[in-house]
């Protein structure tokens, strides 16, 4: 009675649930991912900076300062030429670096920072998308669990009432029935904790989401993982070349040998030439006296108490660092690539293996079931048919979908989708 109440409960409560395809749950949790939204803030600045960057080769620093004092006496106005106790000035003054390193350094930076934002937010969206499977697929492998429980609950209800009638005739000692009772109460406290998984894994998929709660997956195709399109040769390939994490390493690296190139630049003079326009008056908008100016400079730092150095010191071993992190990521393509890869096809093939494990298992609870009933059989040996074809449908269950995430893990490595039953928003 408690397992059909629960059973009664729990279909109620799917069949008002919003329901979401894997397509629609990537295309909303991407957008919602902090990771994503982060990202392309990044790609915005990273915009600005090499707009900023290349604007100085054409373009000039220009400022502009109008300024009205009142005083509390008279005093001599440079623009009126008599005494005044009011005073307006207006400067204009534009600065063009000539030739600077930093300009060079900090175009090839911005470069580099534009470049690895773009590839932050491929990686961003990759993981997102890689977090949105793992949670819609946790939502459809506790759905196929609880079938697998409801099933073994049915059995063992089966098996019990078999092994009371036998005992009951006389035909079956009374442990029979015990330790069918045993598996028939086990039975059903999985189911419970069955029922709980799932509820909280629709709850994470809804929060994934932006939902404030619990969402059914809607099932996928049941076809069979196919072969991956590529070789391992290849996706070590693509995942050098067009891996998200992998560009960005190269990208930071780039960045970090920028910055040490404006920093040594330092020692280099600056030429710059400055234009200068200042009114004076009494007025809010100055014209009793016009002052032009055009000023050519050149600037060279000798000694700052080792400020230089110390940045120096610092761009050195942040570039020395990232050439670190790149090499190392590059040298482990292989072993990532090929345990992604690896592990896709061990689960494609296990989910063969699987099915067929479940087939014989049935059929071996089927002949084990039919032999104690005729009571050729001792009750141990259905009780392990029965475990035995739980733990099969189980472990088929969990196969299929670790094939479909690893899939996924790899994908997010190389950066490219390999099949086209699901999208990259």
């Amino acid at each position: 009675m408690l397992s059909l109440l629960l059973a009664l409960q729990i279909t109620t409560a799917v069949d008002t649930l919003p329901r979401i395809t894997l397509n629609d749950a990537l295309a909303r949790a991407t957008r919602l991912d902090p990771n994503y939204v982060a990202a392309l803030g990044q790609v915005g600045t990273a915009n600005w900076g090499r707009r900023a960057a290349m604007s100085t080769f054409v373009l000039p620093s220009l400022t502009v300062s109008l300024d009205l004092t009142k005083y509390s006496s008279a005093f001599f106005n440079i623009g009126t030429g008599g005494l005044q106790s009011t005073s307006a000035n207006f400067q204009a003054t534009a600065r063009y670096e000539i030739f600077s390193v930093r300009k060079f350094a900090e175009l090839s930076r911005t470069r580099a920072d534009l470049e690895g934002a773009v590839a932050g937010t491929m990686e961003a969206r990759f993981s997102a998308a890689l977090l949105t499977e793992s949670d819609f697929y946790d939502v459809l492998a506790n759905q196929d669990l609880a079938g697998v429980t409801d099933e073994r609950l049915k059995r063992a209800r089966e098996a019990f009432q078999v092994a009371r009638a036998r005992v009951t005739s006389g035909a079956a000692v009374q442990t029979d029935s015990l330790q069918l009772f045993l598996e028939l109460t086990r039975a059903q406290v999985e189911q419970l904790r069955q029922a709980s998984a799932l509820k909280v894994a629709r709850l994470q998929l809804g929060r994934r989401i932006g939902i404030s709660g619990p969402v059914e997956a809607v099932p996928l195709d049941s076809v069979s993982a196919a072969e991956l399109p590529i070789e391992l040769t290849q996706a070590v390939t693509l995942a050098l070349s067009q891996g998200p994490q992998y560009r960005v390493a190269r990208a930071n690296e780039q960045s970090a040998r920028a910055i040490l190139k404006s920093r040594r630049g330092e020692y280099l003079p600056v030429f710059t030439a400055t234009a200068s326009h200042t009114r004076f008056d009494t007025r809010i908008f100055p014209g009793a006296r016009n002052i032009s100016s055009i000023d050519f400079g050149v600037s060279l730092p000798i000694w700052d108490n080792g400020q230089r150095e110390i940045a120096i010191s610092q761009a050195r071993v942040n570039r020395d660092v990232a050439e670190a992190i790149r090499a190392d990521l590059e040298n482990a393509a292989l072993t990532d690539v090929t345990q992604a890869y690896e592990a896709y096809n061990t689960d494609r093939v296990t989910v063969d293996l699987q099915q067929t494990a479940v087939l014989v298992a049935r059929e071996n609870y089927r002949v084990q079931e039919a032999r104690y009933r005729a009571g050729a059989s001792t009750i141990i040996e259905l009780l392990n048919a029965q475990v035995d074809l739980t733990q099969a449908e189980s472990d088929l269950v969990q196969a299929r979908f670790a094939a479909r995430l690893a899939l996924a893990g790899l994908e997010a490595i190389i950066g490219q989708r390999l099949t086209t039953d699901r999208v990259l928003p």
